[in-house]
């Protein structure tokens, strides 16, 4: 007599939870990312999940709660993926480029990811937006440390300092447009992304480095 097949309620059983949460987080994601979070239901991330609702609960909470830990592990995701493209025994301006190709790279390969976290989450507001902010400030900081490293390296450290985290805010909002941007163009490749990006942008940060700095001429108060 032949051994009798478990039905997927019992292999589903023998998974590792680590294993099947991060089904279901890939599931919210993808679900997620194609209806918003107010028009996505625990069913459709049931059924593309391939678990029950209760399993949904029981591992990772309410809906709510699900979305919170989509935001979370996509950023932590994402901030990952920037700080390993960083090679630290390059200049600066090197360091930096290789970093937001990374980013580009994941924007392109995670295209659902940068939808719920840039899209979907400060959509939707609240605890969620506060979790964007948390991960923009903190790529805000990884781009503000290499500038104030590099105009360390000028002798001009406190001044980078000074400039450096308002002008890499404004960095990281150029790089989260043109993120945008690229998902309409996936033709555009993550070097020439980035290279836009650092001929918009270092080159201002090159001169703040260098100690050349613009200001209004006397008449224009």
């Amino acid at each position: 007599m032949s051994e009798e097949v478990p039905r997927p309620a019992e292999r589903a059983k023998r998974l590792p939870r680590a294993v099947r949460e991060r089904q279901i987080l890939d599931a919210a994601v993808s679900v997620f990312s194609r209806y918003g979070y107010h028009s996505a239901s625990m069913d459709e991330i049931s059924e593309v999940a391939g678990v029950s609702k209760p399993m949904i609960y029981t591992y990772l909470g309410s809906k709510e709660d699900l979305f919170g830990a989509c935001i979370r592990r996509e950023a932590t995701r994402l901030l990952e993926a920037v700080q390993d493209g960083i090679k630290p025994d390059l200049p600066p301006d090197m360091q930096l480029w290789h970093g937001l190709r990374a980013f580009y790279r994941f924007v392109a390969d995670y295209r659902e990811s940068w939808t719920v976290l840039h899209r979907q989450a400060m959509t939707v507001g609240g605890t969620f937006a506060a979790e964007i902010t948390d991960m923009r400030t903190r790529a805000i900081e990884l781009v503000a440390a290499l500038v104030v490293s590099a105009g360390t390296r000028k002798g001009l450290g406190e001044q980078a300092e000074f400039s450096g985290a308002g002008l890499s805010a404004a960095l990281v909002g150029a790089a989260e447009s043109l993120a945008d941007w690229a998902l309409d163009h996936p033709d555009v490749s993550d070097g020439v992304l980035a290279s836009w990006l650092m001929n918009l942008v270092w080159l201002g940060f090159n001169d703040l480095v260098e100690g050349e700095i613009w200001k209004p001429s006397e008449s224009d108060d």
